[in-house]
């Protein structure tokens, strides 16, 4: 099966998801907060370098989870930044 390239929008929401979580965890160390969520500590990696764009639900759900975030303001957030890379919608801080 060939996967389809990801669009500019869809690295941009992920890099801005990342970028999330990485504020997110402030001083916790990766391992600390994979460990919480029960994912591996390179999936976090990953996801918070961008490499890893398009994480599946229940990773995104049990990282929100363990660092106290809400998956609606997440989304939000998100979507602004894809938005914005287009050239549309102000930016949210988190």
């Amino acid at each position: 099966m060939v996967r389809v390239p990801l669009s500019p929008r869809e690295r941009q929401r992920g890099e801005r998801f990342g970028s999330l979580l990485r504020e997110a965890r402030g001083d916790r160390s990766m391992v600390d907060v994979a460990a919480a969520a029960g994912v591996s500590a390179e999936t976090l990696r990953k996801i918070e370098t961008g490499r890893a764009p398009t994480p599946a639900f229940f990773t995104v759900a049990a990282l929100a989870h363990a660092l106290h975030l809400s998956l609606d303001d997440l989304a939000v957030a998100c979507a602004e930044a894809a938005e914005d890379a287009e050239g549309g919608g102000q930016a949210l801080s988190a």
